[in-house]
């Protein structure tokens, strides 16, 4: 019998950020929620990825500010944009406590989502578990433009095509890790761009990581950095490639 918890001992949460000046202050506000009552560790990591913006001084002026918080708050930057995957990589390398959540900083999936899953008994005592929000499942409640979805679409058939991970929706970038597995398969992530999610679907695979696909609240957040003309050619470019170093 699947044994859940209903509450987590410590969690970290990875903000990869780049050129998210504009939408920061909406995160930082909504950080300023969440309870530091409850007796769980919680540590905030942003990796600003080489942004051209001034995302990394609204986020250091806002650690500044919180220092004194029961939430520990912490910045991570380089100056060359090396991609969303790199930066993910690089928070959960950095990260302390035993649940990691990534998430984007839109906040197309909100904060408490995680709240929702425990809730309904989704997460396992096993630790053997990812957990990837999927915008695929009936349960799902998805407010996205007709172009987004149509990309969304697209992607999912070529994915299907050429790799076919077994997964509705691979690209959500809410999704949870347990410590005693994350840091050694991230350790060994090679792809940097936007679709690192589906190397990273090959590792967790490959060490015996079970991958369970959870609904989510997903709300279309304008300022998207996705080029519709131009990421499909990349999408069908980078899933060959992930094709071809997994293939031994």
């Amino acid at each position: 019998m699947t044994k859940y918890i209903s509450n987590l001992s410590s969690i970290s949460y990875i903000f990869p950020v780049y050129n998210e000046y504009e939408r920061l202050p909406n995160l930082f506000e909504n950080l300023g929620r969440i309870s530091s009552k409850k007796k769980i560790k919680r540590e905030i990591i942003f990796v600003d990825d080489g942004s051209k913006d001034k995302s990394k001084s609204l986020i250091s002026s806002f650690i500044k500010k919180n220092k004194n918080k029961n939430i520990s708050y912490k910045l991570f930057s380089y100056n060359k944009n090396k991609g969303k995957g790199f930066a993910i990589k690089k928070g959960v390398l950095k990260s302390k406590y035993v649940w990691i959540l990534t998430l984007d900083c839109d906040l197309s999936v909100n904060l408490n989502q995680i709240d929702i899953w425990l809730k309904k008994k989704f997460i396992s005592k096993k630790q053997n578990y990812a957990y990837f929000g999927s915008r695929s499942l009936p349960n799902s409640e998805v407010d996205a433009l007709w172009i987004r979805k149509l990309l969304g679409f697209f992607f999912r058939i070529l994915e299907k095509l050429i790799i076919s991970s077994g997964l509705e929706d691979t690209q959500c970038g809410y999704k949870l890790y347990n410590k005693i597995y994350a840091k050694k398969i991230f350790k060994k992530m090679s792809i940097d761009g936007f679709v690192h999610d589906i190397a990273l679907i090959y590792l967790l695979k490959k060490h015996s990581i079970k991958i369970k696909e959870l609904p989510v609240k997903w709300i279309h957040k304008a300022g998207s950095k996705i080029n519709i003309i131009i990421e499909p050619f990349k999408m069908i470019f980078v899933l060959l490639k992930i094709k071809k170093i997994f293939a031994n």
